[in-house]
């Protein structure tokens, strides 16, 4: 009986296809966080977060989780690999994710919060 490792990639998938599957799921998780929950121009949008969150790993696990498992995060993958002993492809699941968030943060600081976002709080010399 051979074990399988709850995050594996479906025959036909190549290693650099899932890579490449899980840059753009966790882009678009962790692009969806700042959006809704980081950013500090986002008014009240940030009440919808939790549920904006929820819907895009929802969407991820349906449009990825046949093709590698959607994994989005390292230590959701590292967990039963360690479990199973079962390494196969598991560098995947390490490139993709790192890869992803990266770029989602770099590219929503740059271009959205922008520099010179962050005002100095009103102080007082009351005492």
């Amino acid at each position: 009986m051979q074990e399988t490792s709850a995050f594996a990639l479906s025959s036909g998938v190549t290693p650099w296809n899932a890579v490449v599957f899980e840059i753009v799921m966790t882009f678009g998780l962790v692009y969806t966080v700042y959006a809704t929950a980081v950013d500090p121009k986002k008014g009240d949008l940030g009440i919808i977060a939790p549920i904006a969150i929820g819907f895009i790993v929802g969407a991820n696990i349906l449009a990825g989780g046949a093709f590698d498992g959607a994994s989005m995060n390292p230590a959701v993958s590292f967990g039963p690999a360690v479990v199973s002993w079962t390494w196969d492809n598991h560098w995947v699941y390490w490139l993709g994710p790192f890869g992803g968030a990266a770029i989602a943060a770099l590219l929503y600081e740059i271009i959205f919060i922008g520099q010179n976002t962050h005002e100095q709080l009103p102080c007082t010399d009351d005492y």
